[in-house]
């Protein structure tokens, strides 16, 4: 897994479901330690930058795009993430390498943006949804057949198997 991948699974998990309860990973210390983990200012500013291109990013990937997030639709929403954003490209021994600027809060926000361009560019159709709908965790299949449903098969994928035992054996 490279540098994108694990930003964007990072952010994109911070919103796990436990016994029933969405816990948002991206409140208090947890999310200043989340965001300082990456390079991030843990600053309040930064932790709500970082819920909007989540929260608008999950929708995306769902594809159950609500009407909208904070009053934008969330295209516009991750527009208005990535505006003051620039890259710069600076030539290098080892070839050309881009520079991001961008207001000190935004910057992780902006990096988890292009980490999501990167990954759907590089990994088409592969970054979904876990397929468990108890589950509010996000997978990029790196499975041969592309097949994948369950971030975890040791979790979700045995839940998932179970139930659909069960069913198959009462019914």
């Amino acid at each position: 897994m490279h540098r994108d991948e694990e930003l964007l699974l990072a952010v994109l998990n911070s919103a796990p479901v436990s016994a029933g309860r969405l816990i948002d990973c991206l409140d208090g210390t947890s999310g200043r330690e989340l965001a300082q983990s990456w390079g991030g200012t843990g600053t309040a500013d930064e932790s709500a930058q970082l819920r909007r291109a989540r929260d608008a990013l999950q929708s995306v990937i769902r594809g159950a795009e609500p009407p909208d997030i904070d009053g934008l639709t969330v295209i516009d929403g991750l527009t208005v993430i990535v505006d003051d954003a620039v890259r710069t490209p600076r030539v290098t021994r080892d070839g050309v390498v881009w520079d991001l600027q961008a207001p000190d809060d935004d910057r992780l926000a902006v990096d988890v943006v292009l980490a999501w361009s990167s990954v759907v560019a590089e990994f088409p159709g592969r970054l979904r949804a876990c397929a468990n709908d108890e589950c509010n965790l996000f997978l990029v299949d790196h499975s041969r057949p592309g097949t994948a449903k369950w971030c975890s098969m040791a979790t979700c994928g045995n839940r998932m198997k179970a139930r659909a035992h069960a069913s198959r054996s009462s019914g």
